[in-house]
């Protein structure tokens, strides 16, 4: 008999972001990495034989937990990847919920005719899925092995070893992150002896339990899409929002100089229409995210001049996702590194700022004396 243990990976940026990452490569969170030191505590003491992951970052950083501490080599297999999306790759879930809010309700039910444009279907991946735990069974008899995968993936796998059709597959939950499924294969059978236990975390995610955070209800509660802030037409959104904003980090209107930050968005709209964006929560302008694609170009940073979000939204989970899509856009240039500038006496600000990875680098000229300059490392890497 082979054992396998079956682990989704730790929270991801897509996770926290809220965008499908699929095939597209994330890494993982300073959340998804406690899960993962969780993950390696738990399996103290446990012998494994060998280790297996897919061969995107955010599965191969969590089979780190148990392949580093025993010496072992990883071994990447390409089946064990999430289910593949197509052109739906990198989309913020709230823009596809505005424009496909169908095809979503059938990805999300993992119905079986569910597919766009390139991308996998239910049953092709519930087949490869099964296909790998098999070939993988076969080669490691009575052996016992870890496996990192991916949500959608697993839950395809299970239906088949829990002996659901298709049509049943979408009532299984959604595994929570390193939840572990373990298994054991035997003449080729497939027992599952329990899956999803994320019993090793002390505290569960942040986001809500998967089936209500990826729920069409929940999307319409938390997941942002994009749309370009049209400049000079919305100047007066983009004003009152600079107004706030200034207001809120320094306690004061002194040195503010509205007229100049308008020229800077106009010309950084002019450079691309997507460098000032509007962020929508369904059709309600929630906050404004300005990105200077020139500036900082040569040291392969990405700036953020303005980041804002309107004060009834705060503290919502919400303001990450302009923090995310700010990240994917900088890292599909290939910069390094995502730059931003934060007012000292912003306490707020720098909290969130620093929980999500950035940190003080310098100091620059603004607000009415210095600002804090501040970095956040976005290079791919384990």
């Amino acid at each position: 008999m082979t054992t396998i243990y079956l682990i989704r990976h730790g929270q991801a940026e897509g996770n926290l972001y809220r965008r499908c990452h699929s095939w597209h490569n994330g890494l993982l969170t300073l959340k998804g990495r406690e899960q993962v030191k969780a993950l390696e505590k738990r399996f103290e003491g446990v012998h494994f034989d060998v280790v297996y992951s897919s061969d995107l970052y955010r599965a191969m950083s969590t089979a780190g937990a148990i392949y580093r501490p025993r010496g072992l080599t990883l071994r990447v297999d390409p089946a064990l990847r999430e289910i593949g999306a197509g052109v739906w790759e990198d989309v913020p879930w709230g823009q596809l919920l505005h424009d496909h809010r169908d095809s979503l309700t059938d990805f999300l039910a993992c119905r079986p005719g569910w597919q766009v444009e390139g991308s996998e279907t239910f049953p092709a991946v519930r087949r490869r899925m099964d296909q790998a735990i098999h070939r993988i069974a076969a080669a490691h008899p009575n052996q016992t092995v870890a496996v990192t995968s991916h949500g959608c993936a697993i839950k395809c796998g299970l239906s088949v070893w829990l002996g659901l059709s298709l049509e049943e597959m979408g009532r299984l939950p959604l595994s929570n992150n390193t939840g572990v499924a373990k298994l054991e294969v035997e003449h080729g059978q497939v027992k599952v002896v329990y899956y999803n236990d994320d019993s090793h975390l002390e505290s569960n995610s942040p986001l809500p339990k998967a089936s209500s955070a990826y729920g069409i209800s929940g999307m319409e509660k938390n997941a942002l899409r994009f749309r370009p802030l049209l400049l000079p037409q919305e100047k007066a959104r983009y004003l009152a929002a600079r107004q706030e904003g200034w207001q809120a980090s320094h306690g004061t209107m002194e040195g503010f100089d509205g007229e100049k930050f308008l020229s800077i968005a106009q010309e950084n709209s002019a450079y691309h229409k997507n460098c000032v964006l509007l962020a929508l929560l369904g059709d309600t302008p929630v906050g404004v995210l300005q990105m200077d694609w020139a500036q900082d170009a040569e040291q392969q940073a990405g700036r953020v001049p303005f980041f804002y979000m309107a004060p009834e939204y705060r503290s919502k989970g919400l303001g990450v996702q302009l923090l995310g899509h700010a990240v994917c856009t900088y890292r599909s240039m290939g910069r390094q590194v995502l730059r931003l500038r934060c007012a000292p006496e912003n306490e707020r600000a720098k909290k969130f700022y620093r929980s999500h990875g950035f940190y003080k680098v310098g100091e620059e000229p603004g607000g009415i004396g210095h600002l804090d300059t501040m970095e956040k490392y976005i290079g791919l890497e384990l």
